[in-house]
């Protein structure tokens, strides 16, 4: 059939596929957002060259379909996130849910859960349907609408959409390949996961970085190196300058009764604290050299970990469990590890046969035993991110079939120019 369509139709025509194929394969490879434009303090950086290679070998294959569906993220969390971006789409595009107010009835709050998908059986209270809801919303489980719960549930449906469109983004931003073990640490969620080949082999509760005077974790890759059992915990100069010196002006005994003693190091006079049940560290640190001087180690605060929201360190990771980790990272016994940790000597280093990849990421909605999980935005880093995702897909003018896949905002579209203008720079 003649189309009618001229060479110069047909060339332009060819253009305009090519650069949306490419646009579309690197929102995909790499992500349709720079998180360096945006306040994410997120510093994976992109594997740019993996675009081209992924190009080529989808050209290469009989069908483009299939070559453009695997170019998104594979692994089990990115497929849970894609089925309930749909999922969620699908409320929001049917009116969402119900607002929830003050003294509502069992029969109200019942209708807004079976609005989100957790249908209230007869047989079943509204408590433990509450109860189980608040444990994938990151609340405290407790089966009562308190502040927390409350703001929760009238969190729009088209909110959440978008929420779930941002991580989908940030899972594009980071590496294919993990790795065959490795140490994963999401700091909305509170929780460190260590893998060993593609399976969860440990999991604990973290404490993280506060939300305030510069104390938040940031998002970073690194290789651990070293495990430091008994370990002296040494201020920085910050820490020093602003909590530690003012407090021993005023108080001759805070030295003494904090284990803190002056000591030279490298010819220099510093202030440590010295090894032991009392010391900020616990009795251990693990250690992967890095620019943000964090590291993950043990705590003197165990009641930290009994709380809901656990923002409240200077920026480094307390550990619930060390004793489990080394154990993980050194491939040593329980007894061996409590040894070291309890009775060895001081600031022993142990250097590691293989240097272990850490991944310190930024999610707040995540999937947990094949079951989505919202987490509170801490940081409050959602925000910026959502609304350049539904910017970048505005444009009506190209619609590929893969909305429920992309998780590019609302609307589902992609916006050629916008990856085109970024490729160029």
């Amino acid at each position: 059939i003649d189309s009618g369509a001229t060479a110069r139709d047909i060339a332009n025509a060819d253009v305009l596929l090519t650069a949306a194929y490419v646009g579309y394969a690197s929102d995909m490879l790499i992500g349709q957002v720079d998180p360096s434009t945006l306040s994410q303090s997120w510093h994976i950086p992109p594997r740019r060259s993996a675009v081209d290679s992924a190009l080529v070998h989808t050209l290469e294959d009989s069908s483009i379909a299939d070559g453009l569906e695997h170019m998104a993220p594979q692994d089990s969390e990115y497929t849970v996130l894609k089925r309930e971006y749909a999922r969620y789409r699908a409320i929001a595009a049917s009116g969402g849910w119900p607002k929830v107010l003050a003294g509502m009835s069992p029969e109200e709050l019942s209708a807004r859960l079976s609005a989100e998908g957790y249908a209230v059986p007869q047989e079943d209270s509204v408590t433990a349907v509450l109860t189980r809801w608040q444990e994938n919303h990151d609340l405290e489980p407790d089966g009562k609408i308190g502040r927390a719960t409350f703001a929760a549930l009238n969190v729009p449906a088209d909110e959440r959409v978008r929420q779930i469109a941002s991580n989908m983004e940030r899972h594009r931003w980071l590496p294919r390949a993990l790795g065959q073990r490795y140490v994963y640490v999401n700091v909305p969620a509170f929780r460190l996961d260590a893998y060993d080949s593609g399976q969860r082999v440990l999991s604990m509760k973290v404490v993280v970085g506060a939300e305030y005077n510069g104390r938040s974790t940031p998002v970073f890759s690194d290789s651990m190196r070293w495990v430091v059992f008994r370990p002296y915990w040494k201020p920085t100069e910050n820490i020093l300058k602003t909590e530690i010196l003012p407090r021993i002006a005023k108080d001759k005994t805070y030295l003494d009764r904090n284990d803190l003693e002056f000591a030279r190091e490298g010819g220099a006079k510093i202030l440590r604290q010295r090894p032991g049940v009392h010391n900020s560290l616990g009795l251990v640190k693990f250690l992967f050299p890095n620019d943000y001087n964090i590291y993950l180690h043990d705590t003197n605060e165990k009641s930290l970990f009994a709380k809901n929201a656990r923002a409240v360190s200077h920026g480094c990771i307390r550990l619930e469990q060390p004793d489990k980790l080394a154990e993980y990272v050194l491939g040593w016994t329980p007894d061996s590890v409590r040894a070291a940790m309890e009775t060895g000597a001081d600031n022993h280093t142990v250097t590691l046969a293989k240097k272990l990849p850490v991944y310190i990421v930024y999610f707040t909605s995540y999937e947990r035993d094949g079951q989505l999980h919202f987490a509170d935005d801490v940081y409050r880093r959602d925000e910026g991110l959502k609304t350049r995702i539904i910017v970048g897909a505005a444009d009506p003018t190209l619609h590929l079939g893969h909305e429920h896949d992309v998780g590019l905002g609302s609307s589902g579209v992609h916006d050629p120019r916008s990856t085109g203008d970024r490729l160029r720079r």
